[in-house]
């Protein structure tokens, strides 16, 4: 029993160092980010001076629903980011380990070490699938299949290019294991959209 205590204490405390070494980096990005939004989107508003900036900034994120969920797709997006490529060391060789690992242990110099990477892949995808269908949801629909396709969707392809640009920048190793685990992370994410939208129906 003490053994399994332990051993949920070391993922969860790995899953947690994995959300927050990036908060704040991802918080100041996707405040930054918001502005580009408004000077692509409202360059009358917020093109007087970043005082004038600042104003239409709070006064779209109180105003505006859309907006809103804009930021904390940006803010859920940076944070994979970071994780993935903003915060990675070079790699000699990115094809080194193609199949990638599919377990919570894994093998190190003979010993067996725990690793929460396959845990981590599934869940940092829960919160961005979510996030894509909730913000774009006139186009998704409310159809459960269709939702559950298009999370699934979104997943792979954001997978796959963070995998892709991890191979030719070097930063990290291509891994078949993380395209899998993101994928099933993103139709989970699909899966709790759904049940909160239910949830809230009844509501």
């Amino acid at each position: 029993m003490k053994e399994t205590i332990d051993l949920f204490g070391k993922i969860l405390t790995n899953i947690l160092t994995a959300l927050y070494e990036p908060f704040g980096f991802s918080l100041l990005l996707s405040f930054f980010a918001m502005f580009f939004y408004l000077y692509a989107y409202e360059p009358t508003a917020a093109g007087k001076g970043w005082k004038s900036a600042i104003v239409t900034w709070y006064q779209k994120f109180k105003e505006s629903v859309f907006f809103r969920k804009m930021f904390l797709l940006v803010f859920v997006t940076s944070m994979i980011l970071f994780r993935t490529l903003l915060n990675r060391n070079l790699w000699l060789n990115p094809l080194s380990n193609v199949m990638g690992g599919w377990g919570i242990w894994e093998t190190v110099n003979g010993e067996q070490k725990l690793t929460t990477e396959c845990i981590e892949n599934v869940i940092m995808m829960v919160p961005f699938t979510s996030m894509v269908i909730w913000t774009f949801q006139e186009k998704v629909g409310s159809s459960w299949k269709k939702i559950l396709w298009y999370s699934g969707k979104v997943a792979f392809i954001f997978s796959i290019s963070i995998e892709v640009l991890q191979l030719l920048l070097r930063l990290g190793t291509f891994q078949l294991s993380d395209i899998f685990y993101n994928t099933v992370g993103g139709v989970l994410g699909g899966l709790m959209y759904c049940a909160l939208m239910k949830a809230r129906k009844r509501l």
